[in-house]
């Protein structure tokens, strides 16, 4: 998509409280999935800019309907004002689906990468409380949900030059509220009637082990997960870098398996 042809789809939404980007995709069928991405960068991106993501233009060429919202530069990626205007967004695109091109029936979804994938977890759990049977799924794709950064794959892993920032983030990000739920989702003992969830890590990620952790948690209060574990060498782990790999065709598979599954 070229510069332009992003400022032309952004001005689609600017009245909306929360800027968001509407990804050019497929639109396939006539109840599309709508799906709001928050995207990652270690809670220290201080400006979206207009480069796209590859895994948000993955999933709207699969046919969904995918708005990333600019959660991060009104809130500086401070907890708890980021996951408030993430749930802003949600609530916005939840009333005015018709306006994104979708249909009032097209199930809602959030998701998220690294940093945006703790926001995308706790909308999430922000829903189950506030929206209850709105959401129809999370897609949580190496979510930073520890703070702790203490486990085997994060320790012994090649950090791919992310230690630091890592550190620092989550620093910026959760201040003094290190033990909220929705700031830390691995540390909330309340996980069910959350919606189902898509939780995929690789082999050679650093956050392997806490994202596993989060998806057995989430299994043991009876919520649907469905969980991907691609292999070393597919190149996953350039998500942290915007980049991508032989991955790809694979996420489609399992983002429009769980689609259908959970609708």
């Amino acid at each position: 998509m070229s510069a332009q042809s992003n400022k032309d789809q952004m001005s689609k939404v600017t009245a909306s409280p929360v800027p968001m980007r509407l990804y050019d995709g497929a639109r396939i069928g006539k109840i599309p999935p709508i799906v709001l991405y928050l995207r990652g960068r270690a809670f220290l991106d201080k400006d979206r800019g207009e480069v796209e993501r590859p895994i948000a233009k993955a999933m709207a060429e699969t046919g969904a309907i995918v708005l990333e919202a600019d959660y991060g530069t009104i809130s500086h990626n401070v907890f708890p004002k980021a996951m408030e205007c993430a749930f802003q967004a949600l609530t916005d695109i939840a009333r005015r689906r018709k306006e994104f091109g979708a249909s009032v029936k097209s199930p809602l979804f959030v998701a998220g990468d690294e940093a945006g994938g703790n926001v995308a977890a706790g909308v999430a759990l922000k829903a189950r409380d506030l929206l209850p049977g709105e959401l129809k799924g999370q897609m949580l794709f190496s979510p930073m949900v520890d703070p702790q950064m203490a486990t085997a794959s994060f320790r012994t892993a090649d950090t791919l030059g992310m230690r630091e920032a890592w550190s620092d983030g989550w620093s910026h990000y959760i201040g003094s509220f290190f033990q909220h739920p929705y700031a830390a989702p691995c540390l909330c003992s309340r996980l069910a009637k959350v919606a189902p969830a898509l939780i995929i890590t690789s082999e050679d990620d650093p956050l392997h082990d806490e994202v596993l952790s989060y998806a057995e948690r989430l299994k043991a209060s009876d919520v649907e997960v469905f969980q991907h574990v691609f292999a070393a060498n597919c190149g996953w782990t350039s998500l942290y870098k915007e980049g991508t790999g032989k991955w790809i065709p694979s996420f489609c598979t399992q983002f429009s398996q769980f689609i259908k599954s959970v609708h």
